[in-house]
């Protein structure tokens, strides 16, 4: 299962990320783990400089900006490999 983390404090273009992500993980029909983190501490911790951030298995695979379907798609099949 992937763990997936949405960086952010709860700004529209956070949620556009989590909305983007959700429909990925179902169309793909994978099991994934999503978690909104909000905590600027907890954000921090990921040493990004800008939200939205997208985290997936512990990885920052995009931050400050807004990534395509695709572009999540990429990310997610990118941990099967």
């Amino acid at each position: 299962m992937l763990d997936i983390k949405i960086l952010g404090p709860g700004c529209p273009r956070c949620q556009e990320v989590a909305k983007r992500t959700k429909e990925v993980v179902e169309e793909m029909k994978i099991e994934a783990n999503i978690e909104k983190i909000t905590d600027l501490k907890k954000i921090m911790e990921y040493k990004i400089l800008s939200t939205p951030g997208l985290v997936i298995n512990g990885k920052v695979k995009i931050s400050g900006k807004i990534p395509t379907k695709s572009q999540i798609k990429e990310f997610i099949e990118e941990e099967f490999k």
